[in-house]
């Protein structure tokens, strides 16, 4: 029974013909020939094929639960190229993004649900609000100091221990490997795997730098290649600025980017533009190092040596002429001294000679005068016993026995026939 203050004659609406007068009530002042700009924050998003967006009223309080919310939604036709050029620009749209959406209110009869589908969005705005909360982060780190903070971790003088986070496999990895492990020294590199870019790089950024900062490492280096600002979005993260600027080991970083440096850049202890650049600068770090201390101390010593063995030879070198003079002199003056000694001995020798001749021949003279023969010549004899020996006492004989008596002309045998006294 209607209602009494309902006029009888009103007409009664079927729920899908309130539908259609409300949607087309709706398309002439908000449809697809009158769309709008809708200002929200981002409550919710979810992307697949097309894009969902819950949006809220981005002046009220997060607290209220009366907040108004816009279901908005971009169909894939219109979000593919809309993605793409977001990228680029290294926008990227979540929770607490405050967007500027442009399109027209649709109603979708089936749910209830009033929605507004996007077609274009406001990049520029979205440009400046990343910009003004990245600078409002920096301002942030600078109030508690934490810019600073890393370049004052002290840097090894030799730093061969190197920790690195980055992606294997990528051209930013194998460049930065490259300048190390072609530099001739022997660096040790301690890997920790994580992405690059993505929502999930920077939990795992900071993750593998806190793993790497309790190794006692002689430095850490943040690698990636080049890209675009979405791909390298993640270096602007402040979990990652303060995991650099809070770790005890020096952070380098060489992001592969041209342009304006990322936060990670600004905390950093160094940075280097590219992975390559970065290989170079710590490769040189450790050549100048040994340059400086083995290098050329190595090349004084070796001057220095070379300097005592260059004098040394010299003194040799002089010693040897010396000698060698030395001794052809001594050899001519005793070649000298010998030939006067040659002489002199042949003088004497002849000397000797001489006189030893007319000894010789005085002492022949002398013998010649008692010459055995002569005595016997004279009537003397020689009488030897049965063994040969002289006889020269009576003791030498004995009667019976023979003996041989020598004469000037021969000699014969006898026979002791009796022994006598001497002659008187």
């Amino acid at each position: 029974m209607p209602l009494d203050d309902a006029s009888s004659d009103e007409t009664i609406f079927e729920v899908g013909q309130f539908y259609e007068l409300l949607t087309a009530q709706l398309e002439s002042a908000f449809g697809r020939r009158h769309p709008r700009w809708v200002r929200g924050e981002i409550a919710k998003v979810y992307e697949k094929v097309h894009l969902y967006v819950d949006l809220v009223d981005a002046g009220s309080a997060s607290s209220d639960t009366k907040r108004p919310v816009l279901n908005a939604h971009c169909w894939g036709s219109q979000w593919n190229p809309l993605k793409k050029k977001l990228a680029v620009d290294g926008v990227t749209l979540k929770p607490g993004t405050i967007v500027n959406f442009y399109g027209y209110v649709d109603v979708y009869a089936p749910q209830g649900r009033i929605g507004f589908t996007v077609t274009s969005i406001d990049v520029e705005g979205l440009l400046g609000d990343v910009a003004r909360r990245r600078q409002e982060l920096i301002a942030r780190l600078q109030a508690e100091g934490l810019l600073e903070a890393n370049k004052r971790c002290a840097l090894s003088p030799v730093p061969l221990r190197v920790g690195l986070v980055a992606s294997p496999g990528t051209e930013g990895f194998s460049d930065f490997t490259g300048q190390l492990l072609n530099s001739g020294y022997g660096f040790e590199i301690t890997l920790v795997k994580t992405s690059v870019q993505g929502e999930a790089a920077p939990a795992q950024i900071v993750s593998a730098i806190e793993a790497l900062d309790e190794r006692y490492l002689d430095i850490i280096c943040l690698v990636r290649g080049g890209g675009s600002k979405g791909d390298l979005a993640c270096f602007d993260d402040e979990r990652v600025a303060r995991a650099i600027a809070t770790a005890s080991t020096p952070v380098f970083t060489g992001i592969g980017h041209t342009g304006d440096e990322s936060i990670a850049d600004m905390v950093a202890h160094t940075r280097s533009i590219t992975p390559t650049k970065l290989g170079e600068e710590i490769a040189s770090i450790v050549a100048q190092w040994d340059q400086r201390n083995i290098r050329v101390p190595a090349q004084k010593v070796l001057n220095a040596t070379q300097a005592i063995l260059d004098e040394a030879s010299e003194y040799v070198g002089e010693r040897r002429r010396t000698m060698i003079f030395a001794v052809r002199d001594r050899l001519r003056s005793e070649a000298r001294h010998l030939g006067a000694v040659r002489r002199r001995l042949v003088l004497q020798g002849s000397h000797l000679l001489d006189s030893a001749s007319q000894m010789l021949l005085s002492n022949r003279q002398l013998l010649s005068a008692y010459d055995p023969k002569k005595r016997l010549a004279q009537g003397w004899s020689i009488v030897t016993g049965a063994h040969g020996n002289v006889v020269r006492a009576l003791s030498d004989v004995r009667i019976g026995e023979s003996v041989r008596v020598m004469v000037s002309d021969g000699s014969f045998e006898s026979t002791v026939n009796g022994k006598g006294g001497p002659p008187t």
